[in-house]
């Protein structure tokens, strides 16, 4: 809660100082805001959590580069049919004139992109994909935590039964299987050239133990790649077919489901070898925007909070 010296001075800054009383936005705000002249050839659709983790969904401008210009729409709720009613607001010749548009995998902003902006190639975030992979090691890694806590919690009942001392083993790095397991975390997100020293011991004995694991964190490495490596769609295809042999032969459910998903989406998951786009700029707007929510705790009038944030962005 502000002082109420403060409270004063930003109640006089919205009613007298600022221009917010004749803002041409405040009537609908709190529910879409839309810059149609900011919109570019290249375009990022995102959403974001903006207050009591109610969702926005929020499209940028790539070309301002987070800055000034940036803000093109933004619409509360993430309905596929309540954006597309205030994106189709801005002229069909400036909506026909967009190139490109970065985006995730949720079916709600391909129908948005495709209604919106017809003329536009849809390119999936590689990070998006990328991310996918990750989450199948990981859930592969939680897996086997889970059986080792079951393990442990097993012996330790064995050995009350039996009355014998209950010995934990230590692994050569002073791990415990499950802190192994616990604490291999970070290092299945990291290229192995960025390990340190102690995450290299620390993966040695992992994938001794878990061979599993390896082959699957070699699996998303190999996806990486193919992002890294090849710079056109007709040279990505052939590896990328590769991997998906790879992830049939390797027989580990949870990377199945992350080929069927890119399957379903390898159009615009290759569309990244167009430009190399991603939706960076997008993510990088989205903590900026929860950094000046952050700075303008207080500030229980979304709409005047939002006129703010057009003054930065829009």
């Amino acid at each position: 809660m502000l002082p109420p010296g403060r409270k004063q001075l930003q109640q006089q800054y919205k009613d007298h100082i600022s221009d917010y009383q004749g803002w041409d936005q405040k009537d609908h705000a709190e529910d879409w805001m839309l810059y149609a002249n900011n919109a570019g050839v290249h375009l990022s659709i995102d959403e974001t959590a903006l207050s009591n983790g109610e969702l926005y969904t929020i499209v940028t401008n790539k070309a301002a580069k987070g800055r000034k210009g940036a803000l093109v729409a933004m619409v509360k709720g993430t309905q596929a049919d309540t954006v597309i009613e205030v994106l189709r607001k801005i002229p069909k010749r400036i909506r026909y004139k967009v190139k490109e548009v970065t985006l995730d995998m949720a079916a709600n902003m391909n129908k948005i992109i495709t209604r919106c902006f017809p003329k536009a190639d849809k390119v999936i975030d590689r990070f998006h994909v990328q991310k996918l992979a990750y989450d199948a090691v990981q859930e592969i890694r939680i897996k086997y935590r889970w059986e080792a806590l079951d393990q442990e919690n097993d012996a330790i009942k064995t050995a009350k039964a039996t009355g014998k001392p209950y010995e934990i083993e230590l692994l050569e790095n002073g791990d415990t299987l499950k802190q192994l397991l616990a604490r291999s975390r970070y290092l299945l997100f990291k290229h192995r050239d960025k390990w340190t020293t102690s995450q290299l011991t620390r993966a040695k004995l992992l994938f001794e133990r878990y061979p599993v694991i390896n082959q699957a964190y070699n699996l998303s490495l190999k996806l990486g790649t193919i992002f890294r490596s090849y710079t056109s769609k007709e040279l990505a295809y052939k590896p990328l077919a590769f991997w998906y042999d790879d992830v049939e032969r390797s027989g580990l459910e949870s990377f199945r489901t992350v080929a069927k998903s890119i399957e379903g989406h390898y159009i615009e998951i290759l569309n990244f070898f167009n430009n190399r786009s991603t939706n960076a700029s997008a993510e990088s707007f989205n903590a900026k925007i929860k950094a000046f929510r952050s700075t303008s705790r207080g500030v229980r009038d979304i709409s005047f909070f939002l006129f703010r944030l057009s003054k930065l962005y829009a």
